[in-house]
């Protein structure tokens, strides 16, 4: 097993570029792709992708909120302190990693942006409790959690095709969440990665080598500048933004739209919601105005990549619908395929494309079309098929680091420390994936 994990590292350490160089890359290829097997010239591929480019923005903005929301709740003063007191009960090396892929995980289905910054954090918790474990192996354990995110509250696919008027609602109409999230062949693939991956990343740890380096670098970010005494608020401008009351009264507002929300529409849990349930959460646990807009500036950073990536994303989906290509791919997909392999088969092409599309919204705008078509044709299950795509997204982020930076980043380690981990933990996964795809 040690072998083989440093056989990916070092492969990955000289061939894996940076995930906005995937975007660039794909859109080149469809371009090309779009002109040998449509009626297309150059003309008009350049086109479709400049009309496209900006089709994706209030989604962009959500997806944008996605992550700085979860960012915000994960820092909160008192979520720190139960991480806290959670890592205590780490008490040997295969406790750590396993107490930590657990954690994660579950952080992960609330919201996939909160998972990969608690994920991250309790880490760092747990490694000062149980000195002997291999950090390397308890970040990717953390990571590895993010491998349910697509199949959790705030899975992008799932969520959007819940939404009213999203941009596939006249080809395949608004599916509920009972019918993805809540389906059977979700909640098995979920309950299967939560349970069994805490104990696969336990062999991980047992069959590498332990660390012996010092950690005492291993601190949080705001633990390595000493905090500067704040001066007492003295204007009205200064009371306003470190009052308790205003953060106090807003929340209680947000608080009172979301008990609206559920009472008068149902488990109706879109995009928007979360997004709402996490904004309003984060007001009221940051107490005043001022330290919560603090977090919220931290949190934007990382949210930078899906800011600046997603008109690409646009851009390929302009070029794959308005050229005719996504027919064209899915009557390929038609060749091999029938209505109950068609999700399978969803989720391995999946898997492929998220390793130059490293977003589950973008992924759904470029590959979400051609899926559809191919689903409607040959009267495949329409929710199993999106769900098929997102687990594939899912699945790849594994070897994918765009979303393992910001994590990365916080416990101060590189991507090749992890990688090699995260390559075995994608191998096994494929597992139950396959079978809940396959036979639920």
């Amino acid at each position: 097993m040690k072998t083989l994990t440093n056989f990916f590292v070092r492969l990955v350490q000289r061939f894996l570029p940076d995930a906005f160089i995937f975007a660039i890359i794909l859109t080149f290829i469809v371009f090309v792709l779009g002109i040998l097997f449509t009626n297309n010239g150059p003309v008009d591929m350049v086109s479709y992708w400049g009309k496209g480019f900006w089709d994706l923005l209030a989604f962009t903005m959500q997806m944008t909120l996605v992550v700085v929301t979860g960012y915000v709740l994960a820092n909160a003063p008192v979520i720190k302190n139960f991480l806290v007191r959670l890592s205590r009960l780490a008490k040997t090396p295969a406790h750590a990693v396993m107490l930590v892929t657990f954690v994660a995980s579950i952080a992960c289905l609330i919201n996939y942006g909160f998972g990969l910054v608690v994920g991250a954090l309790f880490a760092i918790h747990v490694a000062r409790q149980v000195p002997s474990a291999d950090f390397r192996i308890l970040v990717a354990g953390a990571y590895s959690g993010f491998l349910v995110w697509h199949g959790g509250f705030s899975g992008s696919i799932p969520l959007t095709v819940a939404t009213p008027g999203h941009f596939l609602e006249e080809q395949m109409g608004v599916i509920p969440v009972s019918k993805t999230l809540f389906s059977p062949t979700n909640l098995f693939i979920v309950a299967a990665l939560v349970i069994t991956l805490p104990i696969f990343n336990r062999f991980l740890m047992n069959s590498s080598n332990t660390l012996t380096e010092d950690r005492s670098h291993w601190v949080f970010p705001d633990e390595t500048v000493p905090k500067k005494e704040e001066a007492i608020p003295s204007t009205p401008a200064e009371k306003i933004e470190n009052s308790v009351t205003v953060s106090m009264l807003m929340g209680i507002l947000g608080l009172c739209f979301i008990v609206y929300h559920f009472v008068t529409k149902g488990f109706d849990l879109n995009i928007n919601i979360v997004n709402f349930i996490f904004l309003i959460l984060g007001i009221l646990l940051h107490k005043t105005p001022k330290q919560f807009l603090n977090t919220v500036t931290n949190g934007v950073k990382n949210a930078g990549g899906i800011i600046i990536q997603f008109p690409f994303y646009a851009g390929i989906m302009g070029m794959v619908t308005l050229s005719g290509l996504s027919e064209q791919i899915a009557s390929w997909f038609l060749t091999f395929s029938n209505e109950h392999t068609l999700p399978f088969f969803s989720f391995l092409s999946s898997g492929i494309i998220n390793i130059f599309v490293p977003s589950g919204g973008g992924q759904w705008a470029v590959q979400g079309p051609i899926m559809i078509d191919a689903a409607l044709a040959i009267h495949a299950d329409i929710a199993k098929t999106a769900m098929g795509v997102a687990w594939g997204d899912a699945w790849t982020n594994m070897i994918q680091p765009f979303w393992a930076l910001p994590a990365l980043a916080i416990a101060g380690l590189h991507i090749r420390d992890i990688m090699g981990f995260c390559v075995m933990i994608l191998i096994y996964s494929f597992i139950p994936i396959a079978i809940g795809l396959l036979l639920l």
